[in-house]
């Protein structure tokens, strides 16, 4: 970082991650910035800055926990701060983007993340730095340049360099949906792959647009009812209905005249595993660690299929409610998550959390932007599946 001008940046933060935070500046060589940030009795969100902004490069340092709301509302009035303080340009520095799961519409619900992303642009937030979105599509919901980085390389470091035998590997994809994140993982290996298929209770799977109205029982549904009538040929004047007309009699024809075809229920065999771990150690990849059930049931077949040992990789580990206790209990031997998210807690309620340190990534993602420097070094071992 020697050639870096740090003369007008300035590194401020929340209180989501202060220690990732000082680890960023320590690397840069300079000061973190004078921010104070607290909460008022009522919860209203009070932000100070000490140190003069105007016309410096802003780099705030506030990334997604488990109080995302407060961290959310943070990084808003923190950058609205800056902004009418007379920053140059206000980057937020988020590693994990919170409501990034809440990509996609569900049901009557919203695309949370779209929405989010709109607030971030208007509180002046003029560049974004993140890592391994849970969809690299969120990507396009900003106005605003988004780097989003890679963990992959110091995952893959710690594979190589900390798993004893890891020529006896094979990377396993939990669901299909990351099989192809684990497929990449496997050719940079030069590794076997296997993917566990089949039905896990996950509240955040993909499932059908739910959007569905219950059976018309209203006048409107008689009048539909009287439409429908209508087009079909009028029975004969001295015949009798040989059926009362009944509320299903009723919901079956608008369906028919509707002309929708029902929903095919989509069902899933029982939870089954694709590729051979007897004898194997078994490493499953993923983007985020936050309910862990779907892991440890993961996990538990795999043992019933003869792996020898299992780890567990992310990026981000939100290790949500009891997870260190789940985990702990279960035959996963080691979870490895990057510090893009505290959890020093989690790792004092288990002891097979272990945490690489990506404040270098960051520091030099920093370093790059404001010289003006290609990113592209940062992103010369990844692939798209990453």
């Amino acid at each position: 970082m020697d050639n870096t001008s740090t003369s007008d940046i300035v590194i401020i933060n929340g209180n989501s991650h202060p220690d990732l935070a000082n680890m960023v500046a320590e690397r840069m060589g300079i000061k973190n910035g004078g921010c104070s940030v607290f909460h008022k009795s009522n919860r209203e969100t009070i932000v100070e800055i000490s140190d003069s902004v105007r016309g410096k490069d802003i780099y705030i340092i506030q990334t997604g926990t488990k109080d995302a709301n407060n961290n959310i509302m943070e990084l808003l009035i923190m950058a609205y701060a800056c902004k009418t303080s007379s920053a140059r340009s206000i980057v937020g520095v988020i590693p994990y983007l919170p409501y990034s799961k809440q990509c996609k519409m569900r049901k009557r619900g919203c695309i949370v993340s779209k929405l989010l992303a709109k607030m971030m642009c208007t509180s002046g937030l003029t560049h974004i730095i993140t890592m391994d979105l849970h969809q690299k599509e969120i990507q396009g919901f900003f106005d605003i340049p988004v780097d989003n980085l890679r963990a992959s390389p110091f995952l893959l470091q710690y594979i190589q360099e900390s798993i004893p035998d890891y020529r006896n590997s094979v990377i396993v994809a939990r669901n299909p949906g990351v099989a192809k994140k684990a497929n990449s993982y496997a050719e940079r290996l030069r590794l076997g792959l296997a993917v566990i298929h089949g039905e896990q209770k996950e509240t955040d799977a993909d499932e059908v647009d739910g959007r569905y109205s219950p059976p018309p029982t209203s006048a409107y549904s008689n009048l539909l009812g009287n439409s429908v009538e209508m087009c079909l040929p009028a029975a004969p004047r001295n015949s009798t209905p040989q059926h009362a007309p009944t509320s299903s009699n009723r919901q079956r024809t608008t369906s028919v005249s509707v002309g929708v075809p029902e929903h095919i229920v989509k069902v899933k065999p029982p939870l089954t595993i694709v590729g051979d771990v007897s004898g194997r150690i078994a490493i499953m990849v993923d983007d985020l660690i936050d309910d862990v059930q779907a892991f440890v049931a993961a996990a538990e077949m795999l043992k019933e299929h003869g792996a020898c040992k299992i780890y567990v990789l992310a990026t981000h580990g939100l290790l949500s409610s009891d997870a260190p206790r789940q985990l702990d209990e279960s035959p996963i031997d080691e979870i490895v998550v990057t510090n893009t998210i505290p959890h020093e807690i989690q790792k004092l309620q288990c002891h097979k959390i272990k945490t690489i340190d990506i404040s270098i990534l960051i520091a030099e993602a920093i370093r790059r932007i404001h010289n003006k420097e290609s990113m592209s070094y940062l992103f010369r071992n990844v692939t798209l599946e990453d």
